[in-house]
């Protein structure tokens, strides 16, 4: 993939379908082999693939840097985590995986009430399974979730009064991650990653057919 031809609203919705369930790199690559870019364009690409490829590392880094700045302030702890998964639904996978998860749990406790929870069934359009499908969690829309959690961590941001404790963090968190992903040169392993996450929905799309 040419990562310089890739736009913003590309890289946003590839890592919004991405799947964000896989283990992040190990230290030993995530901090080797550090250059200048040579252009512009180059690193334009650059920080694409790299956003893309090392994703579980940047938030890893960034919760890390967070959860520093929170040390003295723990309800504001308890407003990022609320911040994060809400932010969090926005990404199908996660979506799924999470109501998947909370469904077979209550099944435990609750057959009847897990079975409220399944997802409406996907609607059919002249026999194939409609392409945009919207995203359920736990049998009620998604946007449900995301407005419910971000108002609850809104209001924490209000009472802990850290809002600017998270707006210095989350400025350092992201500023580490623009600078490593602008002099991190990419690796094989990120272009074979590419090819292979390429294949992956070239496959889907044709499975879907």
């Amino acid at each position: 993939m040419d990562w310089g031809t890739v736009t913003t609203e590309d890289l946003i919705e590839a890592l919004r379908e991405v799947d964000w369930s896989s283990p992040p790199r190990p230290p030993s690559e995530f901090f080797s082999r550090f250059t200048f870019p040579r252009s512009s364009s180059k690193w334009n690409s650059r920080v694409k693939c790299n956003l893309y490829y090392y994703r579980t590392n940047y938030f890893i880094m960034i919760v890390a840097i967070l959860a520093l700045g929170f040390l003295r302030r723990p309800l504001a702890i308890v407003a990022a985590f609320l911040t994060t998964l809400s932010i969090a639904f926005l990404n199908d996978s996660f979506a799924g995986t999470f109501s998947e998860k909370v469904t077979r749990t209550v099944r435990q406790f609750s057959p009847h009430l897990a079975a409220k929870m399944r997802p409406p069934l996907t609607p059919v359009i002249r026999g194939r399974p409609s392409a945009k499908r919207a995203i359920f969690i736990c049998g009620r829309p998604r946007w449900v979730f995301f407005l419910v959690f971000s108002l609850a961590s809104f209001f924490l941001w209000f009472v802990s009064c850290g809002l600017l404790t998270v707006l210095w963090a989350l400025a350092i968190g992201l500023l580490s991650t623009l600078l490593h992903a602008s002099f991190r040169t990419p690796n094989l392993k990120a272009r074979l990653n590419t090819f292979r996450e390429e294949f992956r929905a070239v496959w889907r799309n044709y499975s879907e057919l």
